[in-house]
């Protein structure tokens, strides 16, 4: 039986305006949405110098994030699905 990917993970979805804004306009799967918005911080240096761990929020994801200015990487995942439909 050959294994089947996770079609879940593949699947094209529907992405809220606010994660449009950093992302680009979907629909796509949840592992372009992740890549994205890794890129998107990794070019704004929105990392944090001292806790790799930690996602400094600039306006954009901020609306993403539920108005907070600081999410670790694990918060993030969770507010990301809130805008994925």
């Amino acid at each position: 039986m050959p294994t089947k990917s996770n079609s879940a993970f593949m699947k094209p979805m529907t992405i809220s305006a606010d994660l449009a804004a950093v992302v680009g306009k979907g629909p796509m799967p949840r592992s372009e949405v992740t890549k994205n918005i890794w890129a998107y911080i990794k070019k704004n240096g929105l990392q944090d110098a001292k806790n790799k761990r930690n996602i400094n929020a600039d306006e954009n994801l901020k609306k993403v994030f539920g108005g907070k200015a600081t999410v670790s990487m694990f918060e993030m995942t969770k507010l990301l699905s809130k805008h994925l439909s």
